[in-house]
Formats: C-alpha cells, structure tokens, sequence
C-alpha cells in the first residue's frame, strides 16, 4: 500500500488540478476552490482512519480531544475554579485521546469496510447534503464539495490498488483487492447497512440534474479554453 505522503501528496495534486479548473470555468469561486482542494486532499488520507497506527487516525483524534477539551471548558468556564477547569480540561482531552481512539481502533479492522467504496460516497453524499441543506451554500458548491471529498477518496483507494501490483514480474500481491472494493461477505451486515444508508442519502440529495446542467453547459468550458494558454505578450514574436 502506499505510504502517509504519497497519498497526501497526489491527493492535493488531483484535487488542485481539478479545483483549479472548475474554478477557472467559473463554477466556484474563491473560497470554493480553496474548500475543494482541501477536500479532495483531506479525502486522500480518510481510508486510513480504520488503520490504529496511521498518521491521519493520531491526528485526527489527536485535534479532536483539544476541541472537546476546549469545549467542555469554554461551557463550563463561569461556573467552575481554576483548578476545577483544568481538572475538566485533563479529563475531556485524556476520555477522548484514550478512551474513545481505544474504542474505536478496537471496533474497527485497517481496510474493512471504511476501506470501501460505499462508505466513502456516504462521506462525500453527506457532505453534499450537509452543505446544501444545513449550511444553505449553493448547489453547485454543495455538489462539487461532496464529490472533491470523495473524489479524494477514490485516489486513496486506487493508489492502494496501483501499489499492491509487483510491477517488477507484474504479479499482483496478497494485498491485491482489499482496497478497493464495494463488498466482501464477512462483513455482509455492514455493506447492508451501509447500501442501506447510501440509498437514504441518494433519495434525499440535492438535485444532481440541475447541478449537471450547469457544469455541462457549454459557456463554462468556452471561458476555460479562452483562459487555457497565457495570453502573448504585445510586441512578443515567436
């Protein structure tokens, strides 16, 4: 499989390049592309949070426990002493740093079902609903967001797949299949519940046709291609 940097490093190249030229279309804007390219390079790492000894998995829980640390005593700071504050800062930051990465590294196996297809379009679907009906931003932005995020995910995946081929006798290794995948029978329940929940997501998405309609139209790419090559300098001869 690949290491912790070549997926963030050809997770923030694709987003970049791709976010770059939707912006360029003129389909986000500014903040857009930022969003996008974080996206799509934040989605580059998220396989691997079922892997306990992972880079993204440490850091995640890692930022996590500071802010519900700092939740617990921002909620609580006019109410309690200093001494009681910090007590409650130590033991927010310890029950998520400790307790909580316990349980979930016990519960969950490096590549089983996070480490799918299906879950992935669940986290860029969510997205997708989430910031179209929760934070009320654009349908395209909504939609581009969700697919950067799982757009990101499927280079992880494929990335995965790419380097469980030995390309020296182009035999494939043992690892070949797990990464990318929509279903294995041990963990039948869990692809159910989660085609279960796919197809609750897709119902209730925003409308992909008219978000089709305005990346497919044709006066977003005629802006691209006249922004494709530098313009010539005035007086500049080939």
């Amino acid at each position: 499989m690949a290491n912790f940097n070549t997926h963030l490093n050809v997770a923030f190249i694709v987003s970049g390049t791709l976010s770059l030229t939707v912006y360029k279309a003129g389909l986000i804007d500014d903040s857009g592309f930022l969003v996008c390219v974080a996206l799509g390079t934040i989605g580059g790492l998220l396989p691997d949070l079922d892997s306990d000894n992972s880079t993204p998995i440490k850091l995640g829980f890692n930022i996590t426990s500071f802010v519900f640390a700092f939740g617990l005593v921002m909620h609580w700071r006019s109410d309690l002493s200093l001494l009681a504050l910090i007590a409650l800062w130590l033991a927010g930051y310890g029950f998520m740093r400790y307790l909580i990465f316990h349980i979930f590294t016990t519960m969950t196996v490096h590549r089983g079902v996070i480490h799918s297809v299906p879950y992935m379009a669940i986290l860029g679907l969510g997205l997708t609903c989430l910031s179209y009906y929760g934070l009320h931003l654009p349908l395209t932005t909504s939609w581009f967001y969700g697919l950067f995020l799982f757009g990101g995910a499927m280079v992880h995946l494929a990335l995965d797949e790419l380097y469980s081929v030995n390309l020296s006798n182009m035999k494939m290794k043992r690892s070949s299949g797990t990464a990318m995948k929509f279903y294995q029978h041990k963990d039948k329940w869990w692809y159910l519940l989660l085609y279960v929940v796919l197809a609750l997501l897709l119902y209730i998405a925003p409308p992909f046709d008219a978000f089709w309609q305005q990346v497919s139209d044709p006066a977003a790419w005629a802006k691209l291609k006249l922004g494709l090559w530098p313009k010539l300098i005035k007086g500049w001869r080939s």
